[in-house]
């Protein structure tokens, strides 16, 4: 057996709430913790891993993980029994009537994560976003408890094949880093990136090591200097402190020589941390160290007045320190460096030991972390396409973002590229939609302005101004294009409504048909019913768009009234028995689909007896039927043709991009056939109008569903000329 099993085999029931109990005070909580072991202990009788130790001390070294930061005893116990669900013989019922629904929401937000095959491979990425945002959605404890699970499995990859080593390391550092260094979960995120380099790479990983290694002694001597010195200059000044040398990760390391730079440049191998009472003693001490050691120019960060979006505070700084070695120095206080530590999750310790420290500043700004969570959650809500959504994900949440203020003062956080309107929108979708201009640092910007960091922007706003669909074009959030659109879609909704009553309403005024006879909530059911709708609003609304023939809602409730007053349909004989359309009652004329609006076998249709010419065929929602009165006549198409038929489509391009290529070998999937293809420039947009023959109306609505799945059609349409 190997020495690292037996390190493991070693760990007890005792380790684990001996940690807790630091700043765990309920003894009712703790004994959950210790119920959780008892229960996983059991199911998982008689499991063991590929390491070859019990499978208990898996979950065991997780919930001494969720300990080291901080987590609270919901956590630790759903660590204890995060794959019990998963491995062995328990349901969720059980499950919950042992701990509660909490702690089983836990575990089953867990189970579904380890169900996500994790890659790091474009077509994965999509399912493993889509999938963990519904975890985050839930509690954000389910990824603090998925870190765990990873970083110990981590610890345990020589177990497995090369292989298999090298993909969990390309998953822990492309996936599971980012998301412990937004949670601000340093301790993880650093051991997780130095075991992923480790097994990618390691001849580098043991060539710093023992680079390392080699000038440990000397570091160590100077590291002891400077701190001496640091000491007796707050003790001078009668600031309470404590400081120690702060070591630098391989991985941090490896990033530096991978830009370039030579391992004897690396200036911040030679780091302390300096940790205070208060925020005061914090520039205080600051201020006494540039006093005595100069500090290197633009190197100094203010995280303190200004955290990282993981709530990260300290006052950064990189000085000439003894014996001209540059020391990179960082200040906090207490509560700072915990939170720097542990992350998020230490708001959970804190709750818990009040009386410890400063509670109610965590407390207070626990909105303000969980801020990258409800980005993702809000960008999940949006409707877009799996492709924009992982974009999205990743260039606006997980990549740099830089932070503007409103006048007052307030932070407002932006993805790079952001304009004033994606600000706008940023504070409230009412301003957003009723800006008319910006002012930034004081100077009049128009609104495709790309934001800086730490720009003062003023939005002028006007109540009857509305959103331009230009603004598609400027603005960078993926959520602000969305509000925008939906702003839209709402305002053509309204119009479609306005326009499906209308067009009712004068059919039945044609159809000298009462309304106090038509519209009776009986009848109103029974054509809701009849389409598939819960409100008669969206028959108005399908009618208005075109999707529901006027005389078909009609036709629900008064059909067979008019059938019998109607003359009898004369029997179609052989002579017509070859026609595309079948003329109600008369049994040879000449008919003639309408070029404005293309009808092909299968669309609702009706007749124009025309002067001299015969009969006409338009789809029943052809604009131009209301301009030709009575003259119409009932139509319907032989079953026994079997044809292609003309028609005309436009397909809305929302980028200038050459699409053509991509738009014939799309069609090309459907065997429809293209007659000719035009485009429309429309500045940064473009239209392709595109004439086809299709054999009818089902295979031309597969043809419009698989152009729209295109991340670069906006929208695509049959033309009513």
């Amino acid at each position: 057996m190997s020495s690292l099993s037996k390190t493991i085999e070693n760990i007890k029931l005792e380790n684990i709430i001996e940690k807790a109990s630091l700043y765990i005070d309920d003894k009712e909580q703790i004994k959950i913790i210790e119920k959780a072991y008892n229960f996983a202990y059991k199911k998982h009788s008689g499991q063991y891993r590929k390491s070859g130790e019990e499978y208990i001390y898996h979950p065991m070294n997780v919930a001494i993980i969720l300990t080291s930061v901080y987590a609270d005893y919901e956590t630790i116990s759903a660590g204890l029994l995060h794959d019990v669900l998963e491995d062995c013989d328990c349901t969720d019922e059980e499950m919950e009537e042992e701990f509660g629904k909490t702690i089983t929401k836990l575990v089953q937000g867990v189970t579904k994560l380890s169900k996500i095959n994790f890659s790091t491979e474009n077509e994965y990425l999509i399912d493993y976003y889509k999938k963990i945002i519904v975890g985050m959605s839930e509690d954000v404890r389910v990824i603090i408890i998925k870190l765990a699970d990873r970083l110990h499995n981590m610890r345990t990859l020589w177990a497995l094949s090369e292989e298999k080593q090298k993909q969990k390391a390309h998953e822990a550092l492309d996936i599971f880093a980012p998301l412990a260094h937004h949670l601000g979960i340093h301790r993880i995120k650093s051991e997780l990136e130095d075991l992923s380099l480790r097994y990618l790479k390691p001849d580098v990983f043991y060539d710093i090591a023992e680079k390392l290694n080699k000038t440990k002694l000397e570091r160590d001597r100077i590291v002891y200097d400077m701190q001496e010195e640091i000491t007796n200059l707050l003790n001078e000044h009668h600031i309470p402190h404590e400081i120690k040398g702060r070591s630098k990760s391989i991985y941090s390391i490896y990033n530096k020589l991978d830009k370039g730079k030579k391992f004897s440049d690396i200036y911040d191998l030679l780091a302390l941390r300096i940790i205070v009472n208060t925020e005061q003693e914090c520039y205080l001490a600051l201020g006494l160290i540039h006093s005595k050691f100069r500090p290197l120019p633009k190197r100094f960060k203010d995280y303190v007045a200004m955290p990282k979006p993981n709530m990260y505070q300290s006052l950064h700084t990189t000085v000439f320190g003894i014996e001209g070695y540059l020391f990179e120095v960082q200040i906090r206080t207490y509560e700072m460096d915990e939170v720097a530590e542990n992350g998020i999750a230490a708001h959970w310790a804190y709750k818990e030991n009040k009386g410890s420290k400063s509670s109610a500043n965590l407390t207070n700004t626990t909105e303000q972390k969980l801020q990258f969570f409800k980005s993702i959650i809000d960008l999940s809500h949006d409707k877009m396409s799996s492709e924009e959504f992982v974009n999205s994900v990743k260039d606006e949440v997980l990549n740099n973002n830089i932070y503007c203020f409103t006048p007052k003062g307030d932070v407002i956080e932006l993805p790079k590229g952001a304009t004033p309107i994606d600000f706008a929108y940023k504070i409230h979708t009412k301003v957003g939609e009723s800006t008319i201009g910006a002012i930034v640092n004081n100077n009049i910007v128009p609104l495709d302005y790309e934001l800086k960091n730490n720009d003062i922007v003023k939005i002028n706003t006007n109540k009857s101004s509305t959103p331009s669909k230009e603004w598609l074009n400027m603005v960078k959030c993926s959520a602000t294009k969305n509000k925008i659109r939906a702003f839209f879609t709402k305002n053509d909704k309204e119009l479609y409504i306005e326009k499906g009553k209308y067009s009712i309403e004068k059919e039945l005024r044609k159809r000298k048909i009462p309304f106090n006879d038509f519209f009776t909530e009986e009848n109103m059911e029974q054509i809701n019913k009849s389409f598939k709708v819960t409100d008669f609003e969206d028959i108005y609304l399908g009618v208005g768009n075109g999707k529901i023939p006027t005389n078909s809602v009609i036709n629900v409730i008064f059909k067979d009234k008019e059938a019998e007053a109607a003359p009898k349909t004369v029997k179609v004989t052989s002579k017509n028995i070859d026609a595309d359309i079948i003329v109600s009652g008369i049994d040879k004329v000449k008919v003639n689909l309408a070029n404005c609006c293309n009808p092909v076998y299968g669309d609702e249709i009706v007749g124009y007896i025309t002067k001299g010419n015969g009969i006409t065929v338009h789809r029943i929602n052809c604009h131009n039927l209301e301009m030709l009165e009575d003259r119409t006549i009932d139509v319907s198409w032989n079953t026994n043709i079997n044809k292609r038929y003309s028609s005309c489509i436009l397909v809305y391009i929302n980028d200038s991009e050459n699409h053509m290529l991509d738009l014939i070998q799309n069609i090309s999937l459907t065997n429809v056939s293209v007659d000719g293809i035009k485009v429309i420039n429309r500045g940064d947009k473009s239209v392709y109008e595109i004439n086809l023959y299709v054999t009818g109306l089902e295979q031309l609505n597969k043809l419009i569903l698989v152009l729209n799945k295109n991340s670069f059609v906006e929208k695509v349409e049959r033309t009513i000329r």
